[in-house]
């Protein structure tokens, strides 16, 4: 093997031509090249080249200030961006929605196969993954504005099965993030939250004639890393970057933590209790789903909120909790830690953990809600002037044997209070959630009803159950007025259950409800 080139980051993206296709690595805040894509930035902001690239990404990068894929966000640097998760980079989301690139949302754990499908030079990515949602050609394959043309998704037929192909495309250069290199270019990745797509993303680079460059903490004696580490090989790598120490946290802004990679564990008990609230009302209706020994995924928000339910009830050995980005059997991590998880007994790559998840390996799944139509449709990814994507959303919903939708019944500026087991509303929220139709289809429930998958949609108010008719009320929380708190603050009137029952006056007490049986 040869030694690597070892270069400052300004020198390195000088290899960054115009019109390339770049990908890059990091999940939400964690992993970012923040040294290589902040020296692109500033290349760019000073002599106007490279322009015209095209962005590629899986997960989502960046804190919403500037840093991760919002270094990118500039008319000119960028003329097309295909990524998974918009909403950590609001400078890229507002130039697609104000029509100045061309843009496309494609479900996350799709992406991340695409990347192993571009390394073996595969003719494209053939999946289930995204019928009859809005990256479906019938729904608009993915395009999140009038000015992008191409079509990138092609609907096909396989042994008389409907399917999607995601198209293909060279990557000219490849952003990664890693640990320790050696003097030879063979990466680590021990010190980040895991291995997430390195592999894969530089082997498609390389394979695709492109530029690997990889950021690193410190360079290293060749031969001295061990090799059961190393997952991004020398051969792969044309170009190491030495970051400083703030370049190089683990998750943006926050130091590193051991707990998050393997090294150490930290006492279950130190997950604090939540307090009484909506959240919680909300995540313990939802934990009284639970199956025995369930395999579960969290999304962000109310459903994080389950881990610390469990952990009060004592059942948190119920449960197996993963996280796409590839930890099994940990404690989910939120805020700009969001992705790692602290005491996980596996951490899998991030399309590995997606291939789990695809092929349906989730009893149950915890997701946000959103924007809910009649019909069960849910919209989390585009709303009105905010581009959020669906991220992994898709990949997980659509195949999960059990998915429960956990949100507030009306956003913006809900007050509640608990009193003798029962809930009043003291100050409704200004927008409403269940809506006549949905602005994007990411989660359609005509078809979910097609493939006979279990769907709730839990609120502090109500529950709903997604059945071949359309949206149910099958509970509601006492001491709330079925017209004046369910009904008049509904854009359609829900079929109603002929059983329908008080949701359990526990949930809205201080005290545990005691689930541990």
């Amino acid at each position: 093997m040869k030694k690597v080139n070892i270069m400052t980051a300004e020198k390195a993206v000088e290899q960054i031509e115009d019109g390339m296709t770049i990908a890059t690595g990091g999940f939400v805040s964690c992993a970012c090249p923040e040294a290589l894509s902040k020296a692109l930035e500033e290349r760019y902001l000073k002599t106007g080249h490279p322009k015209d690239l095209t962005l590629f990404f899986a997960a989502g990068q960046g804190h919403r200030d500037g840093t991760g894929g919002d270094h990118f966000g500039y008319e000119g640097l960028v003329k097309r961006v295909i990524g998974g998760h918009w909403d950590r980079a609001p400078r890229l989301g507002k130039l697609a929605l104000e029509n100045k690139i061309q843009a496309y949302n494609l479900p996350q754990g799709v992406i991340t196969h695409m990347y192993r499908d571009i390394a073996a030079h595969n003719l494209g990515t053939i999946t289930h993954v995204g019928l009859h949602t809005f990256v479906d050609p019938r729904k608009g394959g993915g395009k999140l504005n009038a000015v992008t043309k191409d079509d990138l998704v092609k609907l096909v037929e396989i042994e008389g099965q409907e399917r999607l192909l995601y198209k293909l495309f060279p990557i000219d250069a490849v952003f990664l993030r890693a640990s320790y290199a050696d003097e030879y270019g063979n990466c680590t990745v021990h010190r980040e939250i895991g291995p997430l797509d390195v592999t894969a993303m530089a082997q498609a680079c390389k394979n695709s004639g492109g530029k690997v460059i990889v950021q690193a903490e410190r360079i290293v004696e060749a031969g001295s890393l061990d090799p059961k580490l190393v997952k991004i090989p020398g051969i792969y790598v044309d170009t190491i970057v030495v970051g400083t120490e703030e370049e190089n946290m683990q998750c943006l802004g926050m130091p590193y933590d051991g707990s998050l990679t393997g090294e150490f564990r930290i006492p279950f008990e130190d997950i604090p209790p939540a307090e009484l609230s909506q959240r919680k009302i909300i995540a313990r209706r939802a934990a009284m789903e639970l199956p025995p020994d369930a395999i579960v995924n969290l999304g962000t928000g109310v459903p994080e909120v389950i881990a610390n339910v469990a952990a009060e009830e004592g059942i948190a050995d119920y449960m197996t909790l993963t996280v796409e980005a590839g930890s099994i059997a940990g404690v989910p991590m939120g805020g700009t830690q969001f992705g790692a998880a602290a005491n996980s007994m596996c951490i899998l790559e991030h399309n590995v953990q997606f291939d789990f998840y695809q092929g349906g390996g989730l009893d149950i799944a915890f997701l946000g809600l959103a924007e809910t139509a009649a019909n069960g449709d849910l919209n989390v990814s585009k709303f009105g002037d905010r581009l959020a994507g669906a991220g992994g959303f898709i990949d997980i919903t659509q195949n999960a044997k059990k998915v429960c939708y956990c949100g507030s019944f009306t956003a913006k500026g809900l007050e509640i209070e608990c009193h003798n087991g029962g809930l009043k509303i003291k100050k409704e929220g200004a927008r409403k959630k269940f809506v006549k139709e949905v602005e994007h289809v990411t989660f359609s429930g005509d078809y979910a009803n097609q493939v006979h998958q279990p769907v709730l949609y839990i609120t502090e108010r109500a529950v709903f159950e997604l059945r071949p008719e359309g949206l149910t009320l099958i509970e509601i929380a006492p001491g709330i007025n079925l017209q004046k708190d369910i009904f008049d603050q509904m854009e359609f009137v829900p079929l109603i259950a002929k059983d329908l029952k008080l949701m359990e006056e526990r949930i809205f007490k201080e005290e545990p409800m005691g689930l541990h049986k």
